[in-house]
């Protein structure tokens, strides 16, 4: 090692020599095998035989020898048992020389390196893949998140258009409603549709210059289908428009009005009716139910109560029936309410509801004509459920007979 000084020469003639595991082969003309040394068991060649052709105890040199090139290196070969060598071969004289150098912790530490490597591209890959699912991902979210916003922009339009209807509907009851009366006796009401619109609907009128007419009807359901089949039966009533019926006699009317409107050919919709037909000469009152609450006869001098019953199905829901009529002569100084159950099953703040009792002590009791008393009674009813509005039309009609 020329231009070394002898200490590091020989220092890395050391290194060498015992971490590359140097062996050496010396070969003659003939291509038999003359001697062998340095860390031969390193390579499987611990065995080898001197004197033998060496092409057939060392099989790498197959096709290197004999030697047309001098020096001659052939890098990283790899050999029986897993390891990998250098091979430096070199002619001097009549003999060749070959060195074996160790390069197998090399190949270990390239292999890891490439594995590395392509473990990496692999991630990167991973990645890039991942990105493109992710964009996707972002884009049907973006593309799911503008169907939504157009969704609940079309479902508001549809409430907007649906509460219109619902308004409108209302507005329409409203002014079918009979107008306020004092004259031969007063009448008064409340109606205060839910904000679903229920299918509540009354009224009163003369039949005759005798009989006056008076009913309180109540759809089953909510919505525009129930509104408009309240609207239909009312237009029936005032109109008195069904053929051989006597309006007066309220057996015969809620009869009629049972075969007139089965449910089957409605929608699958009923409705309850209490029907009287009151006559102020006599103060008789005749009087029927198709399956709805019983009218309420109070005297407010005793702060007593009678309940106006009669049994009857509600309307529509089987044909043929027969709703018998109850008659009974009005005291004087009476207050008569009829009313719809929103009137009454009103849930109280607490989530208990209202018993119709407590409903019943609302009303009885001294009252006057004055229309302040029906609104007294609604805001009470309010302040019992603890919010702004009930969950089924308010309707109550008051007469002072």
């Amino acid at each position: 090692m020329e231009g070394l000084p002898a200490s590091v020469a020989k220092r890395l003639q050391a290194v060498t020599y015992s971490e590359r595991a140097v062996a050496y082969l010396q070969v003659d003309k003939n291509l038999a095998l003359v001697s062998a040394g340095g860390d031969l068991q390193n390579y499987g060649l611990a065995t080898v035989g001197v004197g033998k052709p060496v092409l057939d105890e060392v099989f790498f040199l197959q096709g290197l020898l004999p030697l047309l090139e001098s020096p001659y290196y052939v890098p990283a070969v790899e050999l029986a048992g897993g390891r990998v060598a250098d091979l430096h071969l070199h002619s001097e004289g009549e003999w060749i020389w070959v060195m074996l150098l160790d390069v197998t912790t090399e190949r270990d530490a390239a292999r890891r390196v490439q594995q590395n490597a392509y473990k990496m591209t692999l991630l990167q890959e991973q990645e890039a893949l991942l990105n493109r699912r992710l964009e996707a991902a972002n884009a049907a979210l973006l593309v799911s998140q503008r169907e939504l916003q157009a969704s609940r922009e079309a479902l508001f339009r549809a409430h907007e258009k649906l509460q219109r209807e619902l308004t409108e509907a209302a507005s329409y009851v409203r002014s079918l409603l009979p107008a306020p009366m004092v004259d031969p006796f007063a009448a008064d009401w409340r109606f205060v549709p839910s904000a679903a619109l229920g299918g509540d609907a009354f009224g009163y009128h003369w039949i005759d210059a005798e009989h006056f007419a008076m009913y309180l009807l109540d759809v089953c359901g909510h919505g525009v289908g129930s509104c408009l089949l309240s609207i239909a039966v009312l237009h029936l009533l005032q109109a008195g428009a069904l053929r051989d019926v006597d309006f007066r006699d309220p057996s015969q009317l809620l009869a009629a009005l049972n075969d007139t409107y089965q449910m089957k050919s409605n929608d699958d919709l009923y409705f309850t009716l209490w029907y009287g037909v009151y006559q102020p000469v006599s103060r008789r009152l005749d009087y029927g139910c198709a399956g709805h609450p019983p009218a309420v006869l109070v005297n407010p001098d005793a702060g007593a109560v009678q309940l106006l019953k009669a049994k009857g199905l509600p309307i529509g829901m089987m044909p043929g029936v027969r709703y018998p009529s109850e008659t009974l002569t009005v005291p004087r100084q009476r207050y008569l309410y009829l009313l719809s159950d929103g009137a009454f099953e009103v849930e109280h703040a607490d989530g208990t509801m209202m018993t119709f009792d407590e409903f019943l002590a609302m009303i009885v009791g001294p009252a006057s004509s004055d229309s302040s008393d029906l609104d007294r009674l609604y805001q009470t009813l309010i302040a019992n459920r603890g919010s702004g509005a009930l969950e089924d039309d308010f309707s109550i009609v008051r007469f002072a007979l």
